[in-house]
């Protein structure tokens, strides 16, 4: 049977091992939540943002502990941690104080001279699957909304966070949430795959790798289910000639290595312009060289190991396969002589088109320098790519950073910052980087009934 594990990555031994559910606890689990919305969605706004806001002064109480076991999980520094439990609060903040206004009806002015509005309401029960970067976080994002909007949660997380996710659901039954609201479930892939042929399951939203999103939705599809996918990036980060050194070298060092290079919207390709380039390759070793790597607990670490073994042996081998070819590595490109899943933060330069670094997505601490003519060339490589779902901009000239960002094909563009997220921001991509969006308005405009009511008087 299919077993949920803690296996520390920094030490590579599994500290705590769960069953897979059984079917009879999917199907209660199921049941369980059919019966929630039916109340649920009978609940006032005021009601639900209430709840939400219980959930978020959870979050802040325990915000060491929770940090505490995501290093455990998949060996994210205490200091990230902590950083991704506040931003979960702001996630639930943020509906509970914006919902209600965005939940309210929008009036309509039919020709006929009628009155008419949309009308936002709950579609029923909805099923999340949840990757292992984020364990916290990309929860918040689906569950907040769509609890707002009067939908319940059955939440498969990654097989690596059994503790997080037994950790959020009892936020939800402590903050007072009714049984069957918010259920946690150990379910493996078939199971999933009977959750959502389930007639009571309304639509499922995955958070994951490619191969895993086109096999929800293909499923989805069958049993005409609505999805929404945050899959993978190659994102972008475009140096042009006129941007500030310093500030494009400290956003590209944080937006690249921050949780050792393991998110969607990480800065995987690094393009600058050739009148900047040796400049800023010089100063981006330099930096890269002085990231504190560390044990997880360490207060003063910057990157811990990456999430396990598997994920380990596979950037090692893209590196290897670059190298074979003639990439160049300024800077690390082995593991470290330690137990667990340790690799060294990574410099290249040199990476063509045959070499699988330049298509496939990298998911770890390896930075990758491409020099570019002009802005032109810039455009053309960052859109060169079968992912679109961020990309950075770094230039003093805002207006012409604006046209650049209109050419780029990504779902979201950030001009002289790095790549991030906010409660209040949409996220989500293009191409094979998904579709749908979450967090901001848009989060609470995916799994809902916009039913329009006419009235003629």
């Amino acid at each position: 049977m299919t077993q949920y594990a803690v296996t520390n990555p920094a030490t590579g031994e599994i500290e705590k091992a769960i069953p897979t559910a059984t079917d009879d606890q999917i199907r209660s689990a199921i049941e369980k939540s059919h019966h929630a919305f039916g109340e649920w969605r009978r609940q006032g706004v005021d009601e639900r943002a209430a709840l939400l806001n219980r959930v978020a002064d959870l979050y802040a109480e325990r915000r060491e502990a929770l940090a505490a076991i995501i290093a455990r999980e998949m060996g994210k520094p205490l200091i990230q941690g902590k950083g991704e439990i506040d931003i979960v609060v702001s996630i639930y903040r943020y509906y509970a104080e914006h919902g209600p206004t965005l939940l309210a009806d929008e009036p309509l002015s039919p020709a006929s001279g009628a009155s008419a509005a949309i009308r936002k309401q709950g579609l029923g029960v909805l099923l999340g699957i949840m990757p292992w970067n984020f364990p916290y976080y990309q929860v918040a994002r689906f569950a907040a909304p769509n609890l707002m909007i009067g939908n319940t949660i059955l939440l498969k997380h990654a097989p690596q966070c059994p503790e997080s996710a037994a950790a959020m659901e009892q936020i939800f039954h402590d903050a007072g949430a009714a049984e069957g609201l918010y259920v946690n479930l150990y379910a493996s892939n078939d199971q999933a795959a009977t959750i959502i042929a389930d007639p009571r399951v309304q639509g499922v939203s995955l958070t994951g790798s490619e191969r895993a999103g086109a096999a929800v939705a293909e499923i989805a599809g069958r049993h005409l289910k609505k999805v929404v996918l945050e899959l993978g990036g190659s994102d972008p980060f475009i140096v042009l000639d006129d941007a500030d050194l310093e500030q494009a070298v400290s956003q590209a060092l944080s937006g690249r290595f921050g949780n050792a290079g393991q998110a969607c919207n990480a800065a995987k390709r690094i393009l600058v312009d050739r009148r900047l380039h040796d400049d800023f390759l010089v100063d981006f070793q330099q930096a890269i060289e002085g990231i504190a790597v560390g044990a997880p607990q360490d207060e003063g670490t910057f990157m811990g190991p990456l999430s396990s073994e598997r994920a380990l042996a596979t950037l090692e081998a893209q590196v290897q396969d670059a190298v074979a070819q003639g990439a160049r590595v300024l800077t690390g490109g082995h593991r470290l002589e330690r137990p667990g899943a340790w690799y060294a933060p990574t410099l290249l330069t040199g990476v063509t088109p045959e070499m699988r670094l330049f298509h496939e997505e990298l998911f770890g601490p390896v930075a990758v320098v491409y020099p570019v003519d002009d802005e032109e060339e810039a455009v053309r490589l960052a859109n060169d790519s079968a992912y679109g779902l961020g990309a950075v901009i770094q230039s003093r000239n805002i207006e012409r950073a604006r046209r650049l960002a209109t050419r780029l094909e990504a779902g979201m563009v950030h001009i002289n910052e790095g790549p991030g997220s906010a409660a209040e921001l949409p996220f989500g991509g293009v191409k094979r980087s998904g579709f749908g969006r979450e967090l901001g308005p848009d989060g609470m405009g995916e799994f809902v009934n916009r039913k329009l009511i006419k009235v003629r008087e």
